[in-house]
């Protein structure tokens, strides 16, 4: 079974966002995987999914109160398989605590699996972050994260 792990920031935003969505498809869709959530920073530890965000996955009847943040720690590599960076900053985060090449291979950027944009430069494919905007910007970022959860759902079932 595939163990994959979202990252963002502060892990309250995107990364929890990005763990439910995968939750939710690869249940639809039948494929067996382990999903969390990490941030960059230990900076929102221990709390709850920023409102607005629960409030998109609401609408699609998506309980995220089970979701508290926690941060990334390098004892991460070992425990999963793929690792997906919300931002390009949080790509080369995750590259620099890498202790060597199995774990720079489980890095990705979430959006490289969005067959729109795959082929584009890596330095545009990092997703939005919607902390300092209105409710719009958390569809926005929705939105994108949505659109590459069928590619990690393929990937998945790939690997199994």
């Amino acid at each position: 079974m595939l163990k994959i792990m979202t990252v963002c920031t502060g892990n309250i935003c995107r990364s929890p966002m990005g763990e439910f969505l995968i939750k939710d498809a690869a249940h639809k869709a039948g494929v067996e995987v382990e999903v969390d959530s990490s941030g960059i920073s230990n900076e929102e530890e221990g709390n709850p999914i920023d409102r607005r965000a629960a409030k998109v996955l609401r609408e699609l009847n998506i309980n995220t109160d089970s979701h508290r943040a926690r941060q990334f720690k390098r004892s991460d590599f070992d425990s999963h398989d793929l690792l997906l960076a919300m931002d390009l900053n949080h790509y080369r985060a995750l590259m620099r605590m890498a202790k060597n090449d199995d774990d720079r291979a489980k890095v990705h950027l979430m959006r490289e699996f969005d067959p729109a944009v795959a082929d584009q430069p890596q330095d545009s494919l990092g997703i939005y972050d919607p902390w300092y905007g209105d409710q719009q910007d958390f569809y926005d970022t929705f939105t994108m994260i949505r659109d590459a959860v069928d590619g990690v759902i393929d990937f998945a079932r790939k690997q199994g």
